[in-house]
């Protein structure tokens, strides 16, 4: 269906065509110069990796075969670009009209009934962000070299040092292909880009992971949290009672008990040299990599700590933001001149992150041979042979370097405005994305819209203001200042402003 044959039923009556290059990016000579480097150094990355994967020199190559492995690397970047792109569309749609895009996307507004039906959004949320651990550590079983002395393409040792132990290969093709590009699509194109059952089906397994409770000991913490800030835990559905009271309480004791284990089973691990950082760098002490494993979780929690204080802090006056000397320099730089660095502290935070999500399954993938008699615990060599993966990383990060750092920013926001931490990562995050190493993700993005046919959402719904004037109001923003929400963050409102364009001062100031 047409822009133009949108206009009917229930859609605003205003045509959007003159909408459709909104946000397109304008070119510039520096501009096609770091997008043209970037995507050089995007081929050279997959090339260098693919290379490494067909030496047999990586978990999964190893223990099964090279096409295993890279056949499981695609389909973990595509399946991550789904989960990522998919957030930015679910957490912009929902004060939208649904009925304005009814009936020419009926798939999207068959996700958002299901999504925005009472705290399912939260629940999605929660079972998206152990997703997102999941999937990046599973191409890290795929693609991290085994042994570093590997010869791979005739490389100079320094090259593949940078590339392939450090691990900038992988990083670079999962932050571009698996999350910036579909991000920079989704976050204006909501609508269209949810209208699939792709969309639907990844939007049913992450409900799926949340009730399962793996991650239910996540809601004890920002129960305390709540407690302690004396800030009311945000809900859209009644008091729980009953069955329904027990069974929460039951998957949260349970999710405990799994933390619990999968925390020992990591720090056994570590103290007696059983991981792979063990084997690829022996000189590292085991207890140096105990010190190591929580400074890199505590970077992740940091990073994600400040994406949640930042959105908070955008929506409330300038006086409010915190008053120590850091709080005030970080804000001068998020929020002076046009805003453009709290788009580019996004992009930055998204390579360190992904960066440390690597290193910390170094160091909780196992490196026990089933079979041999030495069996962490004395579990069964079928146990063994999963604990080897270092899937129990990706639980202990989800809950304790994730969800817990967000719940965190969201009770005491300014707490994170006045440390230094924040103020020194923030420059991390900017110097990161001033190399222009992920820029190449702006490149495909244009690629994939064209393809898919994607267009931008006031196209199909007009902008805040025209739905407006069409009897089609935005629903009232959810407010989370003094609430605890985590698990990212509300979206822009449909067809103007949202976090990858610049600082929200409030939901009624927004440009058209």
């Amino acid at each position: 269906m047409t822009a133009t044959e949108v206009q009917s039923g229930s859609a605003p009556g205003v045509k959007h065509d003159d909408h459709m290059d909104n946000h397109d990016v304008k070119l510039t000579p520096f501009t096609i110069l770091r997008y043209t480097l970037s995507v050089v150094l995007l081929a050279f990355s997959i090339a260098i990796v693919v290379a490494l994967i067909f030496t047999g020199n990586t978990r999964v190559a190893r223990d099964a075969n090279p096409w295993v492995a890279l056949i499981v690397t695609m389909v973990a970047i595509i399946w991550l670009s789904m989960i990522e792109g998919e957030q930015a569309s679910l957490v912009g749609l929902p004060p939208v009209d649904p009925d304005l895009y009814k009936e020419t996307h009926l798939i999207t507004y068959k996700v958002a009934a299901l999504a925005f039906r009472g705290d399912n959004l939260d629940r999605y949320l929660m079972g998206r962000q152990f997703m997102v651990l999941l999937v990046v550590f599973v191409i890290g079983q795929c693609t991290a070299p085994l042994d570093p002395t590997v010869d791979v393409l005739g490389l100079p040792a320094g090259v593949k040092f940078v590339f392939l132990d450090i691990g900038l290969a992988t990083i670079v093709f999962t932050c571009v292909l698996g999350q910036l590009t579909t991000q920079v699509n989704a976050s204006h194109c909501m609508i269209d880009f949810a209208n699939n059952y792709f969309a639907l089906f990844t939007l049913y397994v992450a409900m799926i992971i949340e009730f399962v409770g793996i991650m239910h000991s996540a809601y004890l913490i920002k129960d305390i949290l709540a407690a302690l800030s004396g800030k009311p835990v945000q809900s859209n559905e009644p008091p729980r009672t009953g069955f329904t009271f027990a069974f929460y309480w039951g998957r949260v004791i349970m999710s405990l008990a799994i933390l619990g284990f999968c925390v020992t089973v990591v720090l056994y691990a570590l103290l007696n040299g059983y991981t792979s950082v063990s084997v690829k760098y022996p000189s590292i002490s085991p207890p140096l990599a105990v010190v190591l494993l929580f400074f890199f979780m505590s970077v992740v929690g940091t990073l994600e700590a400040m994406q949640i204080a930042f959105f908070v802090c955008a929506k409330i006056p300038a006086s409010q933001r915190g008053d120590s000397v850091f709080a005030k320099k970080t804000c001068a730089i998020l929020f002076g001149g046009n805003g453009e660095h709290l788009p580019g502290f996004m992009i930055g935070r998204q390579l360190t992150v992904v960066c440390s999500f690597f290193l910390v399954g170094s160091f909780t993938s196992l490196t026990i041979v089933p079979g041999e008699g030495e069996n962490i615990f004395g579990v069964s060599d079928s146990a063994q042979a999963f604990l080897n993966y270092g899937f129990q990383g990706a639980v202990m990060t989800t809950i304790l370097a994730s969800i817990t750092w967000q719940y965190a920013a969201s009770a005491f926001p300014l707490a994170f405005m006045n440390s230094p931490v924040t103020f020194i990562l923030l420059w991390v995050a900017l110097a990161l994305e001033f190399t222009g190493i992920c820029a190449g993700a702006w490149v495909l993005a244009r690629i994939q819209k064209k393809i898919m046919g994607f267009q931008y959402d006031e196209v199909y719904v007009g902008t805040p203001e025209e739905r407006i004037s069409n009897n089609h109001p935005d629903k009232e923003f959810a407010d989370d200042v003094g609430h605890l929400t985590g698990g990212g963050f509300m979206g822009h409102a449909v067809g103007s402003h949202d976090a990858m364009d610049g600082p929200i001062t409030s939901k009624d100031a927004i440009d058209a």
